[in-house]
C-alpha cells in the first residue's frame, strides 16, 4: 500500500519498524534512516530474524534538510515517520515539503537551547502543508497520540461535551537499576524538571515540578504515586476541544526516581547551558544521558506493567458521567514479541497505526494536524488487533484529586 521512511532508530524506531514488517499489506517499503547506520542494521537484522522481513536501512543527519532530501528521492517514501529526537521536527517537515511526502511524528518540537515545548512552531506550518496537498500529522504516539485519540472517541461515543479531563500515565515496570529513564533520558529528563502547567477555568495554572503529588490507585498495577505535570497534548486538546474547562497530565515516579533527579538538578547536571569542562564545553544533561542505561536495552530487565489513559467527565443528554478509558501493556510480553519494554512499545505501535491511517488514506486531508481532531474508530479498533487493547468503564461520579 505505502513506501515510507523511519527516522530515527531507538527504542520506538525498532518497535514501529517491527510493526511494520507485521503488516506489509499496508507497508510494502520500509526503510530505517539514522546517523547510527550500525543501529539501523542490528534493527532490521531482529526484523528479518522474527519475521523474514528485509527493511532497508540508511544513514542520515535528521538536521540536514538537503540529505534528507535526497533520501526521500532515493527511497521513493510517501510517508516520512519521523521518531527521532524533537529537536529534528522543523527540519523534517521542511524536507518533507521540499520533497513532496507526507509528514508524522510522535512528540513536538523544542528547541535544543531552552527546555520549551509547544505545538507554535509546527502549528505555523499549516497553510504550507495545506499549500502542498501535503498531511502533517503531529504526536501520534501513545501521550500524546493514543490519550488525545482517547479523548476523541470518547466525545463521539459517550459525550456530547467533555468538561474535565485529567490523562494518567503510570509506568508499573522495575528495570531493577539504581536510576534509568523509560525512554530517552535527555528528553525525559527535561520534561520532568520543567515547570508544571496545567488548564484551569479558560487559563494556564502554574506551579513548580514535581510538588503536587497524588496517589492513585491503577488497575492491574496498584496504588501509585503520580506528579503533576505539563505535557503537550494539554496544549492541544484545550485549543480544540474549547469546551473543556479543566485538563491536567499525570505520571507516576517512585521516590527513588524523585530523589535522584532532585539530587542531579541540585548539582547542576540537569542544566543545558554549556560549561566549559578541561577547555571543552560540554552540556550537563548530554553528558548525564551518557551515563544513564540506554532505554532500548532495558527490555529484557523490565517486568511489570503500564497503565495509561483517560479519566473524562462531561455531559450526555444533560447528564453528567464520567469515563476511565485505559490500556494495561506489559512489559514482559512486549518483549516477547519485538525485543522491546513496554514504554517504547506503547509509542512505537501507535505510531505504526498512525503511518497506517495515513497511507489507508483515513488521515488524508492536507494541512497540520494533532490526533485529537482525526476520526478515532479505525485507529481505536487497530490498537485493539494490534497490541494495545484498550477498555472503558463508567465511573460513579468526577474522580477527585
Amino acid at each position: 500500500m505505502g513506501k515510507v521512511l523511519v527516522i530515527g532508530a531507538g527504542g520506538v524506531g525498532s518497535v514501529a519498524v517491527h510493526k511494520m514488517a507485521m503488516n506489509k499489506d499496508i507497508f510494502t517499503d520500509i526503510t530505517l534512516a539514522s546517523r547510527r547506520l550500525i543501529k539501523c542494521d542490528e534493527i532490521a537484522a531482529a526484523v528479518k530474524d522474527r519475521f523474514g522481513v528485509i527493511i532497508k536501512t540508511a544513514q542520515v543527519d535528521a538536521m540536514d534538510v538537503a540529505a534528507t532530501v535526497a533520501l526521500i528521492k532515493q527511497t521513493g517514501a510517501e510517508l516520512l515517520v519521523n521518531l527521532a529526537l524533537p529537536y529534528q521536527d522543523l527540519a523534517l517537515m521542511d524536507a518533507c515539503l521540499e520533497a513532496g511526502i507526507n509528514y508524522m511524528d510522535t512528540a513536538n518540537y523544542e528547541p535544543p537551547e531552552k527546555a520549551e515545548f509547544e505545538y507554535s512552531w509546527q502549528w505555523a506550518y499549516q497553510e504550507r502543508f495545506k499549500k502542498a496537498g501535503l498531511t502533517a500529522i503531529l504526536g501520534s504516539g501513545f501521550d500524546p497520540g493514543v490519550t488525545s485519540i482517547f479523548a476523541t472517541w470518547l466525545r463521539k461515543h459517550k459525550f456530547d461535551t467533555i468538561r474535565q479531563i485529567d490523562i494518567l500515565d503510570c509506568n508499573g515496570g522495575d528495570n531493577g537499576k539504581a536510576f534509568a529513564t523509560n525512554f530517552n533520558p535527555e528528553i525525559n529528563i527535561r520534561e520532568v524538571t520543567a515547570p508544571v502547567r496545567h488548564w484551569e477555568n479558560g487559563q494556564w495554572v502554574t506551579s513548580e515540578a514535581m510538588t503536587t503529588k497524588v496517589a492513585f490507585d491503577f488497575p492491574h498495577v496498584g496504588e501509585k504515586n503520580m506528579y503533576l505535570m505539563y505535557h503537550e497534548e494539554l496544549e492541544s486538546i484545550t485549543t480544540h476541544f474549547p469546551e473543556v474547562e479543566c485538563a491536567r497530565f499525570w505520571m507516576t515516579f517512585g521516590d527513588a526516581y524523585i530523589n535522584h533527579v532532585t539530587v542531579l538538578q541540585n548539582v547542576g547536571m540537569t542544566g543545558i547551558a554549556p560549561v566549559m569542562h578541561d577547555g571543552v564545553e560540554i552540556i550537563p544533561l548530554q553528558f548525564l544521558k551518557a551515563l544513564l542505561p540506554d532505554p532500548s536495552e532495558l527490555g529484557e530487565l523490565t517486568k511489570g506493567k503500564t497503565c495509561i489513559g483517560d479519566i473524562a467527565t462531561g455531559a450526555k443528554d444533560g447528564v453528567e458521567k464520567t469515563y476511565y478509558i485505559y490500556n494495561i501493556c506489559n512489559h514482559e510480553e512486549c518483549y516477547a514479541e519485538v525485543g522491546s519494554q513496554a514504554v517504547a512499545y506503547t509509542t512505537g505501535v501507535p505510531a505504526m497505526i498512525g503511518a497506517s491511517q495515513i497511507l489507508k488514506g483515513n488521515w488524508a486531508e492536507a494541512g497540520v494536524w494533532n490526533t485529537e481532531q482525526l476520526d478515532p474508530d479505525d485507529f481505536m479498533d487497530m490498537l485493539n488487533a494490534h497490541g494495545l487493547p484498550w477498555q472503558v468503564h463508567e465511573l460513579d461520579g468526577p474522580v477527585d484529586f
